[in-house]
């Protein structure tokens, strides 16, 4: 390795005998037109000369900081962290890096995330939005800079935005319930927010579910509140003379509630209490009883976002929709027959 001297893309070109433009191409990737022998003879040279590509002189030239944004609602979701492996993994793929932060549901730091983000100059943004600053996405967008939105929907933005079919995901976790015989069915869920879709479409969803399924339950089934209230939420649900059978719960973090609830009344899974959580979890199989749970495909939604977003950045694709992914139902024992 030389190391007297900073080496330049010309020391390479030099070296392997090729012209600059041919170093630039192999830089950026545009093989079209090179043999495997130059590429060869390029990546040696590179190696050799221990030749680091000078990325701030390739921002400057393709007017590119070959870098985005991730804005994520909550990380301590495994849904959100396995999206953002996805998009990692995508864009790591094209030598695009990745700033990811975590907004907490704040609309006051996500605002300010888009703000330093922005004066970083990233090329796009994907983003788990709380849905209360419109006005900063169309103002990130009227500065030509893409966005792809993840989760949740944004009404009156032409945005590519990837989603769970939320209601069915629920109808699935109901449906379970009902084939093996149970009537008292509860839902929990956090906060329902209107604007944070998954939470209304879920709760949609089981209501839905319960009509077509003819089951009746009472308002206090729809549990619903911060995750520290939950607690308290399911002792009254308890005290109830009609006390469910069954929860559906409708994110992990609730799972994760419920489930330290039934250990600290020491009630028992599933003889005396059955579970179905929305989102898989890594302990699902190793828990005792295994959790049944309905999968959101994350890496599916994670990766299609970062190629979405690619494809806006480099000009390719100018069409937006929403996708919607299909849920995919993993039956395990956490459902007694009754």
């Amino acid at each position: 390795m030389n190391t007297s001297k900073n080496i330049t893309i010309s020391d390479v070109a030099k070296h392997a005998k090729v012209s600059k433009s041919t170093v630039s191409q192999y830089l950026n990737q545009r093989f079209e037109y090179m043999g495997a022998a130059t590429r060869t003879k390029i990546e040696e040279s590179i190696k050799e000369l221990g030749y680091s590509p000078n990325f701030l002189a390739r921002s400057l030239k393709q007017k590119k900081t070959f870098t985005i944004g991730i804005i994520v609602a909550n990380i301590l979701h495994g849904f959100s962290t396995q999206v953002i492996r996805a998009i990692e993994d995508c864009c790591n793929e094209q030598d695009v890096h990745v700033i990811v932060c975590n907004a907490d549901d704040d609309p006051a730091k996500e605002k300010k995330y888009i703000s330093m983000l922005q004066a970083k100059q990233v090329d796009g943004f994907i983003i788990f939005p709380t849905g209360e600053n419109t006005d900063v996405y169309k103002q990130v967008l009227g500065r030509n800079i893409p966005i792809v939105f993840v989760d949740r929907l944004i009404p009156d933005l032409e945005v590519d935005t990837l989603l769970l079919d939320n209601i069915n995901a629920s109808k699935l976790g109901v449906y379970n319930f009902v084939e093996n015989g149970h009537e008292d069915i509860a839902i929990i869920t956090p906060p329902l927010n209107p604007l944070i879709t998954p939470r209304w479409e879920r709760l949609e969803g089981y209501k839905e579910a319960m009509a077509e399924c003819k089951k009746s339950y009472p308002e206090e089934y729809i549990i619903s509140g911060q995750l520290h209230t939950l607690h308290d939420q399911l002792d009254k649900v308890f005290q109830l003379k009609r006390r469910p059978t069954a929860i559906l719960c409708s994110n992990d973090l609730t799972l994760m509630e419920v489930l330290k609830y039934c250990k600290a009344k020491s009630i028992l899974l599933p003889d005396q209490l059955s579970i179905i959580g929305i989102d898989e979890v890594s302990f699902a199989t190793v828990y005792n009883p295994a959790l049944s749970t309905i999968k959101q495909p994350a890496f599916n939604i994670g990766g299609r976002a970062a190629e979405l977003l690619l494809d806006h950045i480099n000009g390719k694709s100018s069409e937006r929709k929403v996708y919607r992914y299909a849920p995919e139902f993993l039956e395990r024992t956490s459902v007694k027959t009754l």
